[in-house]
């Protein structure tokens, strides 16, 4: 997926969307009812369009894959040097990158 654009990456996601509905033998009305999204909204989803991070979790819990989520963004541990920095405490707040622009 890395070379691939935004738009593909949609509708890549769209169309494994569609094939785990059809693996599990539901219609997008049987997916609709046990997610609480809109037929239309899958239908859009399936075919490449963009929907909310929220919509897309209500998807993958009806499939029972919301566990599947921790491996697209697992937690970044922090390593012993920032951690020793910190004394102890997680860091809140990113300082930026410095420049010097003079």
């Amino acid at each position: 997926m890395k070379s691939m654009s935004d738009r593909a990456i949609l509708e890549e996601l769209g169309r494994r969307l569609r094939r785990e509905r059809l693996n599990r033998n539901l219609t997008q009305s049987e997916l609709s009812e046990r997610s609480g999204v809109s037929v239309a909204t899958i239908r859009k989803f399936e075919g490449g369009a963009n929907v909310s991070l929220e919509t897309l979790i209500a998807l993958l819990r009806a499939l029972g894959l919301v566990e599947r989520l921790d491996a697209f963004l697992p937690a970044p541990p922090l390593s012993p040097i920032e951690l020793a920095k910190l004394g102890g405490k997680r860091r809140e707040r990113a300082t930026g990158s410095r420049t010097d622009d003079g």
